[in-house]
């Protein structure tokens, strides 16, 4: 049985290697491709796939709201998150979505046929590389409130982002089509609830929770 992958990353090599390796793997299929997390979503409620595979972090829309998007809107779509970051709390963050694997991008080559295999049998992947036991104790310390998902609305997320990746309230208001008063209250709301009132603080959690990595 042939399984059918989408492929959503923003980086062309990335998705140019991800489909070679994939097209080594007979009972695998590369259906699509999309280089945002809002052109996956667009697509999401016709596209004929079985796995999505979905870097974490791209600009606009990053992959962990893409996936929370994905996971209610079309829960039968399965999602392996695809990442450069072997540390627990972007793991964990991945399966807070609705992802069903986390796989590091180094391990892509010998994992990625056994991570396919293993979600679409209805279980979870944990990239071999990650430690079980790193994983249960920063589970066992993590208060789901300090999660951003559940600090922020989903808006507050995507300002959060936009503003870590260096616009101004000007173009984010016209990325996100909205008044720069909107995005000001915004704004002034997710300092007061995260406690962070500089640029360089909220740079440093947007990329300790994934939205945006340290290259952007």
């Amino acid at each position: 049985m042939t399984v059918s992958v989408a492929i959503v990353d923003d980086h062309a090599m990335v998705r140019e290697g991800m489909g070679a390796l994939l097209a080594s793997h007979k009972d695998i299929e590369v259906v699509a491709e999309f280089t945002s997390g809002a052109e996956m979503l667009a697509a999401a409620p016709t596209i004929l796939t079985d796995i999505v595979l979905m870097d974490i972090s791209m600009a606009g829309l990053n992959g962990l709201d893409t996936a929370r998007k994905l996971s209610t809107e079309t829960p039968h779509l399965k999602i392996i998150m695809v990442s450069m970051h072997a540390t627990a709390d972007y793991a964990i963050q991945s399966l807070h979505t609705g992802a069903s694997g986390y796989l590091l991008k180094k391990s892509a080559s010998e994992e990625i046929g056994k991570a396919i295999d293993t979600v679409m049998h209805g279980q979870v992947y944990i990239d071999s590389n990650l430690s079980r036991r790193a994983l249960e104790n920063y589970m066992q310390h993590l208060k789901p409130g300090d999660l951003p998902q559940n600090m922020l609305t989903t808006r507050q997320r995507e300002i959060l982002q936009l503003m870590a990746e260096g616009q101004s309230t000007k173009e984010i208001a016209r990325t996100l089509q909205l008044s720069p008063k909107t995005v000001e209250t915004h704004r002034a709301l997710l300092m007061d609830r995260l406690n962070i009132h500089d640029i360089a603080g909220l740079v440093r959690y947007a990329i300790r929770f994934g939205l945006i990595t340290a290259e952007r």
